[in-house]
């Protein structure tokens, strides 16, 4: 049994593939977890649901597991911190809270020509969202929903229909139906808000139409944002900290200094890097909020690689090459290069710096002397390419090249694609001690939340790095990998007519 003066605080971190709580102790060190799965359904080609209800339940379960894996009680967390999967739309009555659609997946591309019709809009929605016109984002989303569904945006005009990304979702759950809120991250990645004044924008409700009566309140990072109803989870617990996953994973790899960059190895690859107080335009990336906390906002540029660890599950249940996931480094492993095969997981369109919708996968480069061992390693070697290429973008853009990658998520624990990566883009990769940093970065927000860390500074000094790799590769044969990568990608674009 614990030490009674222990302070816990629980991060619910709602993913795409799984449901996850984590409790971590005053130092944030993980002491606790538990993690069950998602479904997601693909009704259509380039389609992606998931159950709502499906991920509420399975969020409790992961809460009650953690606490009996540690032995104690819901009134034994100080507070709860929520990290979420961003985009994912959810739609659901106000008075019953029942989705009246199944949420539709941030990789879902269905509104594509929905966003084609907007395009002379893009300029001001890039400069008010900081965003791209893509079907990635929400707005087009909930639109499609209330389009969609019999009865909907009746139904949404008389104010009898919610709207939240997953996080939205979640706390109105924990809370009972009592809070409908959303922080400044998750609302920053909709294509509703103006994420220089922290608002809903009453133009892009009008273009998009949803109406406001649907919208979460938005939020700050951390905060008494609202406290969980004990016919939920058992006890009435402070919500204090919330960020959409990728905000949440910078946090907790304390990049809190401008122009620190992380990458996030999980579902996709997701590369932030801190812009301070100023919300850069990029014709190839996202500005997004990074977080706000005690009053102060900062802000991020952000690369989205929509396939990264997804490609490794492709290879293992849609082509079954291996049984686990974590045996395809023994299998890359077994061969000195890729064989010049070259795997590009366009499987729902290029995210940056290319934004092609159209785009397909494709494998090219194969001879009768290609095996198993060689389709592996150019599906690992394809997550860095990818990720270099946004990273690239990134030092041009803002004129400073990254000076360290610091590194977290499922893949990152794989050495051979780590250290691939410090090759490709001749920078160190950090790997952290703790690598489940989205995690961490929700318990962080709800600690400062509560007072459990003054600041962070203090954070700061918690975070420890487990090993760094350095860049081995010559510069002849680094550019000769790109540029036969840069070859393979023009052969996807454009392919889905």
């Amino acid at each position: 049994m614990p030490l009674g003066s222990s302070k816990y605080v629980a991060a619910f971190d709602l993913g795409t593939t799984s449901a996850r709580v984590i409790i971590f102790d005053e130092y944030g060190s993980p002491q606790a977890a538990c993690q069950r799965p998602l479904t997601q359904i693909f009704p259509k080609e380039g389609w992606v649901e998931q159950d709502p209800m499906e991920m509420f339940r399975q969020q409790l379960a992961c809460f009650k597991g953690a606490l009996s894996d540690l032995n104690i009680l819901p009134s034994d967390i100080s507070a709860i911190g929520i990290t979420n999967q961003r985009e994912t739309t959810v739609v659901w009555e106000k008075a019953t809270g029942r989705p009246i659609y199944p949420a539709i997946v941030w990789q879902d591309h269905r509104t594509t020509e929905q966003c084609e019709a907007l395009g002379a809009h893009s300029l001001m929605i890039r400069e008010r969202t900081g965003l791209k016109l893509d079907p990635y984002f929400s707005a087009t989303k909930i639109r499609w929903i209330l389009d969609h569904v019999s009865g909907a945006r009746a139904k949404a005009q008389a104010g009898e229909l919610l709207f939240g990304t997953v996080d939205s979702w979640l706390i109105w759950n924990l809370t009972g139906g009592r809070r409908h809120m959303t922080d400044i991250t998750n609302a920053s990645r909709t294509l509703l808000a103006n994420i220089r004044t922290g608002r809903w924008d009453e133009e892009l409700l009008g273009m998009f139409g949803v109406p406001v009566s649907m919208l979460p309140e938005i939020t700050p990072s951390c905060g008494a944002l609202a406290e969980s109803d004990p016919e939920v989870l058992g006890a009435c617990i402070p919500i204090s900290g919330t960020a959409g996953d990728q905000q949440s994973a910078a946090i907790g790899q304390a990049c809190f200094r401008p122009g620190m960059t992380k990458n996030t190895y999980g579902t996709g690859g997701f590369l932030l890097m801190n812009t301070g107080k100023t919300a850069p335009l990029s014709d190839h990336l996202l500005s997004t909020v990074g977080w706000e906390v005690g009053g102060d906002r900062s802000y991020a540029l952000e690369g989205s690689v929509f396939i990264a660890g997804a490609v490794v599950q492709w290879l293992k249940d849609g082509l079954g090459l291996f049984r686990t996931s974590a045996e395809i480094e023994t299998l890359a492993s077994q061969v000195q290069d890729n064989g010049e095969v070259y795997l590009v997981p366009a499987f729902v369109g290029l995210g940056a710096p290319y934004w092609d919708p159209f785009a397909r996968g494709m494998i090219i480069g194969i001879t009768r002397g290609t095996s198993r061992a060689h389709i592996a390693r150019a599906a690992l070697e394809s997550i860095a390419f990818q990720c270099n290429e946004v990273l690239q973008v990134m030092a041009a853009d803002t004129g400073a090249p990254v000076e360290e990658l610091r590194v977290d998520g499922g893949a990152a624990e794989n050495d051979l694609l780590m250290q691939f990566q410090a090759d490709l883009a001749n920078v160190p990769v950090v790997r952290p001690v703790v690598t489940e940093t989205t995690a961490l970065g929700a318990a962080y927000l709800a600690g400062l939340g509560i007072g459990l860390w003054e600041d962070f500074s203090e954070i700061e000094s918690l975070w420890r790095r487990e090993r760094i790799f350095e860049p081995k590769m010559s510069q002849d044969r680094r550019e000769y990998l790109t540029k036969q990568w840069h070859r393979a990608v023009a052969r996807t674009r454009g392919w889905e007519q």
